[in-house]
């Protein structure tokens, strides 16, 4: 029996159904009537009230299940266009058009509560990312200006150190706008791997020699950490585009670099994948790690991850925007990344699929 209720309870009866229902009830009211008049001689008149009076509390009964889920979604959006996006719809778990109506309602202020959610989050980060560097700007040129210190080379230096910062956190932002707006175009085309990634491996090693790597995600001045490179077979060759791909390896080396305990070795791995020109490629450093708990999470903007990294003496901490240009440039070619398990440290795997199979 139980489980007959739940069948029956199970079945989507739409609001037609609904509507056939009451419209055929209400002639069997009335035929009935009709017939009991006719057997018992009762007046015609009084049957007919009868009927009316029934016909109107079974069409009332109905429309009242119909209006006031109509009414309470009138109300609910009427608060969402306001900015209230905590309200929801009761009853999306009717079996019926109203029901999966409520559903579409509460998703959309899901949505719209998400977005608020990250807008506001969107500008207290970059505020507080902009306010940073400029309180310290701030605090080198009033020390110059009030005599404190002088315009010495090295408190120029200093200044000039934090302009940057400014600068390419900017710059960074940009990015991210043009992304979000879709005016980045993709020029893919065929290269070889190995002369490829040891360029950017030796532009790495020499930003962050001549103090800072401008790789989108802040900068590091660690000299310590010993970048390798394994590209097997050494004549491997890929369908990408490089300028993508160049952001993508440059902001995962300066994420491992920035991880990496003193004088720790990370390692950029690249593969041949399934498909044809594709490339598999891995970032592995020896630093603490990312716990499972946050991998999902690590690919946000503006998310540093709550475990502390072993930073050089003059490392910062990042935007926190590395990552996240990192998976939009994976995106755009339509690959994946994510966090894969290591022994040690953190191994983050990029799949790039090649060249796409012809239409038609």
């Amino acid at each position: 029996m139980t489980s007959l209720r739940s069948r029956l309870r199970s079945v989507s009866i739409s609001i037609k159904t609904k509507l056939g229902t009451l419209v055929v009830v209400s002639v069997f009211i009335t035929t009935g009537l009709l017939l009991v008049a006719l057997r018992t001689e009762t007046e015609l008149r009084f049957i007919t009230v009868f009927s009316v009076i029934a016909t109107l509390l079974i069409t009332q009964f109905v429309a009242h299940g119909l209006t006031a889920p109509l009414d309470e979604m009138n109300t609910v959006a009427k608060a969402i266009s306001h900015g209230d996006y905590t309200r929801r719809v009761r009853g999306a778990d009717r079996r019926d058009e109203l029901g999966d109506l409520a559903s579409t309602i509460n998703r959309m202020a899901d949505d719209l509560e998400a977005v608020d959610r990250h807008r506001k989050e969107l500008v207290a980060n970059v505020s507080h990312e902009l306010r940073t560097p400029i309180a310290a700007l701030r605090a080198v040129l009033e020390n110059v200006v009030d005599g404190v210190s002088a315009a010495d080379p090295e408190t120029m230096r200093t200044a000039l150190k934090q302009t940057e910062r400014l600068g390419r956190l900017v710059e960074t932002l940009l990015d991210l706008s043009r992304l979000d707006n879709g005016v980045v175009p993709l020029r893919s085309r065929r290269f070889e791997v190995w002369p490829y990634l040891s360029g950017v491996l030796k532009e790495a090693n020499l930003a962050a020699a001549q103090r800072g790597l401008s790789s989108g995600s802040g900068s590091h001045t660690r000299t310590d950490v010993h970048l390798h490179l394994d590209v097997s077979p050494p004549e491997l060759t890929a369908h990408a585009d490089s300028e993508r791909l160049h952001q993508v390896v440059a902001n995962l080396i300066d994420n491992a670099v920035k991880h990496s305990p003193p004088h720790g070795r990370v390692t950029v791995r690249a593969r041949r994948g399934r498909e044809p020109e594709s490339l598999e490629l891995e970032v592995v450093d020896e630093g603490p790690g990312i716990p499972e708990s946050e991998r999902h999470k690590v690919f946000e903007r503006f998310n540093r991850g709550s475990v502390p990294s072993p930073h050089g003496p003059e490392s910062d901490g990042g935007t926190g925007l590395g990552l996240a240009i990192a998976r939009w440039a994976v995106d755009l070619h339509g690959g994946r990344i994510g966090v894969a398990e290591s022994a040690r440290g953190c191994r983050i795997q990029v799949t790039l699929p090649g060249i796409p199979p012809p239409r038609g």
